[in-house]
């Protein structure tokens, strides 16, 4: 209860600190946590950042150890001074199993395949007189990710309702390789870089399928690139619908 009080009173300094200056050809999207138990679950999700990034992802637990998903985010967005255009879709696919004292924590380990594109324009106003910056860029990406999350009941109490949360992680690693990079439709150097991705997340179940996700995360650079960098971070309010698996809140 006490660290979702928190989170929620950090909720406006975090849309602040995402409205200002950070510039990348690469926005991450909302990792895929499916929190799978058994065989035949269901996963979908869908999420949205202050930035206006929306994240879909899909999960489906093939066997009872072997899950499969596809990911997709996208951004369309036009203001003043940026117009900024973000695309991505990947599939991964991994292993899933079921641990701790009443078997309700669950771990999962996915990698995965995708791609992507950004194009990106600056806009600038001298004496009446508009300039203007395109970056274009097309991209590979691969990743393998590990999460834990946790189904042990705790509950919050809202208008005489109880509501069970779920809590969890996920660390991703993402290599993310240039296949395309134009600057006012000049060609550059292709540049190439490795993200290291964590993310939390708390889940309020409005219905035994349907669950409210808070995520927040951080995204860094391990190389040291001009237009290929950390620019982004994962914060974000959405949706989770999972059909299926074992009852673990106990």
């Amino acid at each position: 209860m006490k660290s979702v009080l928190h989170l929620t009173k950090l909720l406006p300094f975090v849309a602040l600190l995402l409205t200002t200056g950070c510039v990348s050809t690469y926005m991450p999207n909302v990792p895929n946590v499916p929190m799978f138990t058994e065989k035949g679950e269901l996963s979908a999700a869908g999420h949205i950042t202050p930035k206006g990034n929306i994240t879909f992802n899909t999960a489906y637990a093939v066997t009872d150890k072997f899950g499969v998903m596809i990911n997709g985010s996208m951004l369309d967005q036009e203001r003043k001074k940026r117009d900024f255009r973000h695309n991505l879709i990947e599939a991964g696919a991994g292993y899933f199993t079921t641990f701790g004292p009443n078997q309700n924590r669950v771990l999962e380990i996915y990698a995965g395949i995708g791609g992507g594109s950004s194009d990106r324009t600056e806009k600038e106003e001298k004496e009446g007189v508009i300039t203007y910056t395109r970056r274009e860029a097309g991209f590979s990406k691969y990743f393998t990710q590990v999460n834990f999350s946790s189904k042990k009941k705790k509950s919050l109490r809202l208008l005489g309702n109880e509501f069970p949360l779920n809590y969890g992680t996920a660390l991703r690693l993402s290599y993310v390789d240039m296949n395309k990079h134009l600057l006012n439709g000049v060609a550059q150097e292709k540049e190439d870089n490795i993200f290291l991705e964590p993310i939390f997340f708390t889940r309020l179940a409005l219905s035994p399928t349907v669950q409210l996700q808070y995520t927040s995360g951080s995204n860094f650079g391990l190389r040291n690139r001009k237009a290929l960098t950390a620019g982004y971070s994962v914060f974000s309010l959405g949706f989770v619908i999972n059909v299926g698996g074992r009852n673990l809140s106990r």
